[in-house]
């Protein structure tokens, strides 16, 4: 044989066995995932004042489940907003049950439950600066207040009605320094004393950085957070399955143990 005909049948062999390893890397590849399963993991679009107990509801949810739980936290409007314009993701868990009405309305919601209670809260920087005592102290000139955004965040929405209830509105809005995103936003601003008063959730106060004042029921508007699954969810009897975990004892108990009020109550009632 000669010299150039050994070379060709030595390229051949080498591009043979190239052939041969390329088109058998991948299929075991694909056997072995058929064979042991990918984890499967959800996308839940949640109110970012349920980060803390939702965060740990998501690890009690893998080691039931095996599931992973991935959040998109934000606020309730910006977040209906983003589901609409992508249709994906499995649950959505926004601050107040007019979000998942909306929703519900554009066709997005399957399962909903109800699990805890969200009670609008007025804090200030730890000390109390400037000695705000009640929902009226927020009209008093020179007061710096911070409120969420309406066209973002469920508090910011509801701090809007709730100061319009109070017949303080205008007042307090002339006072309104800045306007967030998140509730999250407002407790850190307030924090750090970039404003004498934030209304927030309650159940997000922290006793080491904060002070707390009460609105009285008559004064306030209480909401209650829903939780759903999405209509465009590929994966429906998982997204079920984590709402009812949610809504289940052992979710109501993360909750609780947050700080939260969770539904139903006497107190509260159906709000």
């Amino acid at each position: 044989m000669h010299l150039k005909q050994v070379v060709f049948m030595l390229l051949l062999i080498t591009c043979a066995s190239v052939f041969v390893c390329g088109c058998t890397g991948p299929a075991t590849t694909t056997e072995q995932t058929e064979t042991t399963g990918e984890s499967a993991s959800l996308l839940v679009y949640c109110g970012a004042g349920m980060r803390e107990p939702m965060e740990e509801i998501a690890t009690a949810f893998t080691e039931k489940y095996g599931a992973a739980v991935n959040y998109n936290f934000g606020g309730s409007n910006a977040l209906l907003s983003q589901m609409e314009l992508v249709k994906q993701g499995d649950v959505y868990m926004p601050g107040a049950t007019s979000y998942i009405d909306a929703a519900r309305e554009k066709g997005f919601v399957g399962k909903e439950e109800l699990v805890v209670y969200h009670v609008p809260a007025i804090i200030v920087p730890k000390g109390n600066p400037a000695n705000i005592t009640c929902l009226a102290d927020l009209a008093k000139p020179g007061v710096r207040v911070e409120l969420g955004d309406p066209e973002a965040c469920a508090i910011g929405k509801l701090s809007g009605k709730l100061l319009d209830k109070n017949g303080i509105k205008d007042e307090v809005f002339a006072n309104t320094v800045a306007r967030t995103a998140t509730v999250n936003e407002l407790i850190v601003h307030t924090a750090l004393g970039q404003a004498d008063a934030a209304i927030v959730w309650e159940d997000l106060y922290n006793s080491e950085k904060l002070d707390l004042i009460m609105i009285p029921k008559e004064q306030n508007i209480v909401k209650v957070v829903p939780i759903g699954t999405l209509t465009f969810s590929d994966q429906t009897e998982l997204a079920e399955n984590f709402v009812a975990f949610v809504s289940s004892d052992e979710g109501k108990a993360i909750f609780t143990a947050h700080g939260f009020t969770t539904y139903p109550d006497d107190y509260y009632g159906t709000v």
